[in-house]
């Protein structure tokens, strides 16, 4: 197949030259640079708000699901209404589409004392274990009545270790029970809000406690396969629960997912979008100024090649082309070394978690990482259209130059 003429004088004038006569050569490196930086950190800080979202997301959910079925008489705290959830509402909600757990839990508002120190905290029993192992730093989830599992936040102010025993009391409108429990695990996930409040123990303990009646819950967590499908899911198990009464024909059944049990949370995390936004904007900006000014020392280093070719008859467009494909060999050599770094730092932080983050104030103790490669991709076609579109004006200055002037000038 014949090459193109454009492309073979711009592979001649960029592969001789390297990009640039002597003269010109440090000012092209500038544009360079600026590529391969600009690509580098908005590829840094796509992963870093993907990571941030996922991580957060998934601390958010091991606490309280994606979505939520509770009664509708809950007045947003702890001590819940119990709702009457049968066997085949269960298997019901396990049988929708893009559902991957459905999971009972009672809670329990109570506090817990030591011989030295006392501290708040909510019971949560729960059957499904799997956020929790994953979080364990010591010992293991309850396996027997009497267990528990409390957070190191906990452990450490009531000073607490495996094995030991912890008394909880729980108050009723007319007294107050108390429990003793022993402690199984210590689980750690960053999330300082539920860290100190949380102490998980098996759905039965609780059960006993609040003396409900088997298929008696707080509520049933449900947790979806994928986010994307998150509000239509959660819209699926409304209108099927909506207006409708629990097997006692007490309560109404109330959906929720995890953005409307958090807004604070995820309306930080909304923020963060428009962080990435404004980056992206900057570095798209900064580097197609650094390739316009490129461009011009192209064009002008190679004055007398325009007026040569002009000279053998090339139109301005012709010209235009060449030059143009000159600064995308440029654009292309930027964005792979931009990918390269911004990849390498990317993946260092994803393995070695080598930046360290105050966990109560971002709810993580490390900068996470994601590596989100649609995104990545995204951002490089954006990255190459916007830096060729932009380089179009300024190409035009060959227009304005004549072989006479050329030749004249030499």
């Amino acid at each position: 197949m014949p090459k193109i003429p454009e492309i073979g004088i711009a592979q001649r004038l960029y592969f001789s030259q390297q990009g640039g006569t002597r003269s010109s050569r440090p000012a092209i490196r500038v544009a360079l640079a600026g590529i391969i930086v600009g690509v580098a950190v908005m590829i840094v800080t796509i992963c870093v708000v993907v990571g941030f979202k996922r991580t957060v997301t998934q601390k958010v959910a091991g606490f309280g699901a994606h979505i939520q079925v509770v009664s509708f008489d809950n007045n947003n705290t702890y001590d819940m209404q119990p709702i009457e959830v049968s066997d085949s509402m269960l298997t019901s909600l396990s049988g929708y589409e893009h559902v991957a757990a459905v999971a009972p839990f009672i809670t329990k508002p109570g506090m817990l004392k030591t011989d030295s120190a006392f501290r708040g905290m909510v019971l949560k029993g729960t059957d499904y274990w799997d956020f929790f192992e994953q979080n364990i730093v010591a010992g293991e989830v309850p396996t027997r009545a009497g267990e528990v599992v409390v957070s190191r936040e906990t452990a450490k102010a009531l000073k607490l270790a495996v094995g030991d025993a912890v008394n909880a009391y729980f108050v009723d409108e007319t007294n107050v029970r108390a429990r003793r429990y022993k402690i199984s695990g210590i689980y750690e996930t960053g999330f300082g809000q539920y860290d100190e409040l949380f102490i998980i123990g098996t759905l039965e303990d609780a059960r006993r406690l609040q003396a409900w009646d088997e298929g008696t819950y707080s509520g049933v967590e449900i947790l979806v396969d994928n986010l994307r499908y998150l509000d239509e899911t959660a819209d699926r198990i409304y209108f099927a629960t909506v207006n409708h009464l629990d097997e006692e024909g007490y309560h109404v059944y109330y959906v929720q997912t995890l953005h409307e049990q958090n807004p604070a949370v995820f309306a930080w995390l909304d923020l963060l979008d428009m962080n990435v936004v404004v980056i992206i904007v900057l570095m798209l900006l900064v580097a197609g100024f650094n390739m316009v000014s490129g461009l011009i020392i192209l064009i002008l280093d190679g004055v007398q090649v325009i007026g040569t070719l002009k000279a053998l008859g090339a139109d301005n467009r012709f010209v235009q082309r060449i030059f143009l494909t000159q600064a995308a060999m440029l654009i292309g050599k930027g964005m792979v070394w931009g990918n390269m770094i911004g990849l390498g730092l990317v993946a260092v932080q994803y393995f070695s978690h080598l930046i360290p983050l105050e966990a109560s104030t971002y709810y993580v103790s490390y900068v996470p990482m994601a590596f989100a490669w649609g995104w990545i991709i995204a951002l490089n076609i954006l990255t190459a259209v916007v830096s060729l579109l932009i380089l179009l004006l300024p190409s035009r200055i060959v227009a304005k130059i004549s072989p006479a002037r050329v030749m004249h000038f030499e």
